[in-house]
Order: C-alpha cells, then structure tokens, then sequence
C-alpha cells in the first residue's frame, strides 16, 4: 500500500533555512471541522499526530503492516519502550478552512538532545499556500518495565541529523 492510498503522501523538501524537511499531505476530515467552518484547535493536535505518524512510522508493536516510511524512527525501539509526547506549543497564525483535499504539512527536527527530541511542523492551506499554524512536539522515549527515560541513540541522532533546522519557537 502506498501512502496515496492510505490518504497520505510523502516527499523531502529543501528548506531556505537550513536542513531538510518533509513534506505531507494530510487529509482534513468534515468533522474537524467547527462552528466557524475551520479545522478546530483540537484536531490540529490530531492531524500533528498522523503528520508525525506518516514521517517516521507507527510505533513497534502498533497496528497492522503498512507503509514502510523512509526515516523509521519509531520502529525498532526496544521492546517495553514507548514514545511519549512530553509537550505540545502550538501558534494558530490563520484558520485553517476545511477543505476536502489534505492540508500541507512540513515536518522536520528543531533539537535533539539526551533523552528527548522536538518535532517542528508547518501546516499550510492547500488551495492558497498560506501558512496557518506552526507547532513543535517534544518526544522522550521512556522504557516501561523500568520506568526510567532512555537516551536518544547516536544512530537515531544520525538519522534525523539530515531533518535538523531551526525552532519555530525561539
């Protein structure tokens, strides 16, 4: 299956600002939509969620076979271990309308450090281009039979060290 059938699709972009990002086309449903005829706060927290899904993977152990992602963060975690959100920041600068075509999203990486890494998103209208929203979700990787944090392995740095760029929030 490929990410255009699952609703999604995938591609890297250069950024003027330093890095590489991806970029998403996440589908904006009719019920996130509110009152006012835009996407509501609350389902902006969840097409975050499936923007950071279709970038780096479903976690190990969850769901069924899918579409296998080119930066597999996620995957092969150590078994007990779990990635958690630790924070969201999120700057509404425009509404985002509902339309039936998904919404564009940039994902890429603002920082990494011991135990934890901040995910940076742009989400865009389709039809204008305008950026409506910017974000940022801080990820830790917590081992559950321990319940201590784990470290963010050299090979997970190097894998995302190609997505590192600025903070949205500096």
């Amino acid at each position: 299956m490929t990410n255009t059938e699952t609703g999604a699709s995938a591609g890297k972009t250069g950024a003027d600002d330093a890095g590489t990002r991806l970029t998403l086309q996440v589908p904006m449903r009719w019920g996130d939509m509110d009152a006012y005829g835009h996407i509501n706060n609350v389902e902006i927290l969840r097409i975050l969620e499936e923007a950071r899904i279709h970038a780096f993977g479903p976690p190990a152990g969850t769901g069924l076979p899918g579409v296998d992602v080119d930066l597999p963060l996620f995957a092969d975690l150590p078994d007990g271990t779990q990635a958690l959100v630790v924070e969201h920041r999120v700057k509404y600068l425009t509404p985002l309308n509902y339309r039936n075509i998904p919404a564009r999203i940039e994902v890429w990486i603002s920082a990494v450090k011991g135990a934890s890494l901040t995910v940076a998103y742009a989400i865009f209208d389709p039809i204008s281009g305008a950026k409506c929203v910017i974000a940022e979700t801080v990820l830790a990787f917590f081992h559950e039979p321990t319940g201590t944090l784990m470290r963010v392995a050299p090979e997970k740095k190097a894998l995302l060290a190609p997505l590192r760029g600025p903070s949205n929030f500096p």
